[in-house]
């Protein structure tokens, strides 16, 4: 029994700490407040730096950091202990497994984060430059940022093309410097009398950077530098161009994931196939709406049903109160049957909506004989006369 408790103790932390479930508030917070105590800890490393700032408060810097190196020590212990629950590992040995978690490159940034700091606490004064490695912390955010895991996943996945940009770009440069070389290296030695010599400004002209410590005085050395200067723009434009289309498609694929999801758990979609929900994906629009701004109000005609992208909204009913997150829907319904909204709901926090109008859904409807008959069956089924209709009109999904 007591195992069994601990075990369940250790999944619910791995949920936790691993951001599980859609909208789990205590997932959500913790995120939250380690990316505000890294960036606390990168502002702290960067006003540190200043003499003044630094010997007027200097007790509050380092209760940051004895209260970040608690934290993050703490963090990166729990990590480890959970690490059996991780999904690719759990055929393996506790021990294995943690050792899995521990090369990896995110437990070697935890670990980064924390060890070297723990020494400079009982090394000489001299020694405790190591404190300066806090700004490694910075690269935390990624376990908490889609945002930053999309764009490390897209350098990974294109990093064979990166590195044939690199190769190109290598081999320009040394082109370049060879070319330099023979039309100024007798009129500049001292800055292009060798290949070598010739390499730093090729590189710095092919990166556009263009330091202006080295030019060309020759009209054939001029010439040379303009065509380089437009190889360098071919050559930054290439990988930016690469990063950029793989990134959009990474957001792109991942949008579509969570929209998928959303529309696959609405009970209204729920026995749609992959092409018909592709359909309904089509139709939907985005909406953003401020904190305290009123999405519906009670009493207005329903026209429309919402998908919550992000945030929060509160729904007022005349009874009761209920709040939906991210990943729930409300209005579903009334899609179909246009009657006059039973509650008020109102944005708690900034929020992203997709809407699917009823004008919308009904045309579809009459373009595919097959997901009006769905879809007028399962509302038949839900609805089941007046009263069922008014229920439903607002759903909370079912949680797990």
């Amino acid at each position: 029994m007591a195992r069994d408790k601990i075990t369940e103790l250790r999944r619910r932390i791995y949920i936790v700490l691993e951001q599980g479930p859609v909208g789990d508030g205590l997932g959500i917070l913790i995120d939250r407040m380690l990316i505000a105590l890294i960036l606390i800890n990168l502002i702290a490393v960067a006003i540190e730096s200043m003499p003044d700032y630094r010997h007027r408060y200097a007790l509050t810097f380092n209760l940051i950091e004895i209260f970040s190196l608690v934290v993050f020590t703490v963090e990166y212990g729990l990590r480890l202990w959970v690490a059996v629950e991780h999904g690719p590992h759990r055929h393996l040995a506790a021990v294995r497994a943690r050792l899995k978690y521990a090369f990896s490159p995110a437990g070697v940034i935890d670990l980064v984060a924390v060890l070297p700091f723990w020494f400079a606490f009982v090394l000489p004064d001299d020694l405790r430059l190591l404190l300066v490695f806090r700004i490694v912390r910075f690269f935390k955010i990624a376990r908490y940022s889609p945002a930053m895991r999309s764009l490390l996943n897209v350098l990974y996945r294109e990093r064979r093309a990166l590195f044939g940009c690199l190769v190109i770009a290598a081999g320009a440069a040394l082109v370049a410097a060879a070319l330099m070389h023979l039309a100024e290296g007798k009129v500049q030695p001292d800055k292009l009398g060798t290949i070598p010599d010739a390499l730093w400004w090729s590189v710095v002209t092919i990166g556009t950077i263009g330091y202006g410590d080295v030019v060309p005085v020759t009209a054939l050395g001029k010439l040379i530098a303009t065509g380089t200067i437009f190889l360098g723009l071919i050559m930054v434009a290439l990988p930016i161009g690469i990063i950029a289309t793989a990134f959009a498609e990474q957001i792109h694929r991942r949008d579509f994931i969570v929209t998928w999801g959303m529309i696959a758990r609405v009970p209204l979609f729920a026995e749609l196939d992959a092409a018909e929900i592709s359909d309904v994906m089509e139709l939907l629009r985005a909406k953003v709406v401020e904190a305290g701004e009123v999405i519906v109000r009670a009493g207005d005609p329903a026209h429309s049903m919402y998908f919550i992208a992000a945030g929060e909204v509160e729904v007022a009913m005349k009874k009761e109160k209920l709040r939906l997150g991210t990943g729930q829907f409300f209005g579903e319904v009334a899609v179909l049957r246009r009657d006059r909204r039973s509650a008020t709901v109102t944005a708690r926090s900034r929020t992203n909506l997709l809407v699917l109008a009823a004008q919308d859904l009904h045309t579809l409807m009459r373009r595919d004989s097959r997901i009006a008959t769905r879809i007028e069956d399962m509302v038949e089924k839900r609805t089941g006369g007046k009263v069922a209709q008014r229920k439903s009109e607002i759903v909370v999904e079912d949680r797990d």
